[in-house]
């Protein structure tokens, strides 16, 4: 019965006014959602700038994605539920994919895992401009949440040997 009314409920688009809880999730009426086939750096993870200092990049993607809504309506299209009970969706503001315009500017990845490559071209063309986190380096946020499950200690995931320069 659950299964049902999931699916139900997976039905119909989630339009309105979109609160940023990250840089890959959303929240509009009250409703979690995860921007499906992209994955943004951690609230908590710093990356390292051209200048090699560090910087909050997952902070930098929320407030970048917060800044490129502007209080304008997002559309979502849910696809799943995930394991932490957020919608699993891909968004848009007046037609433009929200994750692709992340994966483009540099805040996230194409996470092919899920995406099948859709958001490939995106991030070839962020990292060829050097934007966002392509300017220096970092590491793939799901290896950085890894790493905090396995030491419990961001800071020793920062500048971890997996980071890409």
């Amino acid at each position: 019965m659950l299964l049902l009314l999931s699916s139900g409920a997976l039905a119909d688009n989630v339009v309105g006014q979109a609160s940023v809880i990250d840089g890959d999730t959303l929240e509009i009426h009250g409703i979690h959602i995860r921007l499906w086939g992209i994955d943004a750096p951690e609230s908590s993870q710093l990356c390292r700038g051209e200048d090699s200092l560090q910087y909050r990049c997952g902070g930098q993607a929320a407030n970048d994605l917060s800044a490129y809504i502007a209080r304008r309506p997002v559309d979502c299209i849910p696809l799943s539920v995930d394991s932490y009970g957020r919608t699993v969706a891909t968004c848009s503001v007046e037609g433009v994919d929200l994750g692709e315009w992340l994966v483009r500017n540099g805040l996230a990845l194409d996470w092919r895992q899920y995406s099948r490559g859709r958001y490939t071209g995106a991030q070839r063309d962020a990292e060829r401009a050097g934007r966002g986190i392509w300017k220096g380096s970092y590491v793939e946020p799901w290896l950085y949440r890894a790493c905090i499950r396995a030491n419990g200690n961001p800071s020793a995931c920062s500048d971890d040997a997996s980071a890409h320069p």
